[in-house]
């Protein structure tokens, strides 16, 4: 991110950051686990391709179906997302979720397509701003909904070594168990701290408060808390890995995350005359 802050106090900011998540948390609930990701407003560069692999195990979680849906205690799950930059603020992902599991062997789950607009940073906002929309299908035994809709709005901002984003994202079922239900709440956070040039520690939350019409039982809701390390190396690799923690009954006790990504430049490269 190359915003810098212009006359703001960063310990006001910082204060008003944690003050926001503490209120968020008494509420919400943890997006699935085949992409455990708080979004950054920057988007992929015009013609490049960025390749990641999302890599989840969860280590305590669900030991029976619910709702038809299969457990998730000890799931491997594996996603792979490819996002192609179109020019300076338009990107389009692509994702392929697969589980494994034992008595289950290794299975395709669903598909979504993710295109997302950003502000440019030419405009100078103070912040940084995008809206990523989703639509994807995932398979009955593994989701309730076989067909969703996201809606996710991401404001992010660099203050010397420190870092934060909120995605206040809305959720919705066009097709399944919750179809009927309008859109659900479901914000995501994170902050993190550049402890050297290249690698910073932080701090992700995922929730989910159930219909915005009116917020679920508390015990019904998802919250997880997850500290991470990112690898920033170079220009071309992406490295975030963490290890959550669930803190509702709803919750997966305990997973653990890798994500890995691989920038392409000048993709796809033009032929040589």
């Amino acid at each position: 991110m190359k915003c810098r802050p212009r006359g703001l106090p960063s310990k006001l900011l910082h204060g008003a950051f944690w003050l926001g998540l503490l209120l968020l948390g008494p509420h919400c609930f943890a997006q699935n686990n085949y992409e455990i990701q708080v979004y950054g407003s920057e988007t992929v560069p015009a013609r490049a391709l960025m390749i990641e692999s999302h890599t989840n195990f969860t280590l305590q979680g669900s030991k029976t179906p619910l709702d038809g849906v299969l457990p998730t205690n000890h799931s491997f799950r594996e996603t792979i997302e490819l996002t192609y930059g179109f020019n300076d603020w338009f990107e389009t992902g692509f994702y392929i979720f697969t589980s494994a599991q034992s008595g289950y062997g290794w299975q395709w789950v669903g598909d979504h397509i993710r295109p997302r607009v950003r502000v440019p940073e030419k405009w100078h906002w103070p912040v940084g701003v995008s809206l990523s929309t989703e639509i994807g299908y995932q398979r009955r035994q593994y989701s309730t909904d076989t067909w969703s809709f996201e809606l996710r709005p991401i404001v992010d901002k660099k203050i010397g070594k420190w870092y934060m984003a909120v995605n206040p994202a809305l959720e919705k079922s066009l097709h399944g168990l919750n179809q009927n239900k309008t859109f659900e709440f479901a914000p995501a956070v994170k902050v993190s701290y550049d402890v050297v040039p290249k690698v910073s520690v932080g701090m992700e939350y995922y929730g989910s408060c159930g219909p915005i019409s009116g917020f679920d039982p508390v015990g019904e809701q998802q919250q997880q808390f997850m500290p991470v390390v990112d690898l920033n190396v170079s220009e071309k690799w992406e490295f975030n890995f963490g290890a959550g923690v669930g803190v509702t009954r709803s919750t997966d006790h305990w997973l653990i995350k890798a994500i890995i990504g691989r920038r392409f430049s000048n993709f796809p490269r033009r032929r040589k005359q």
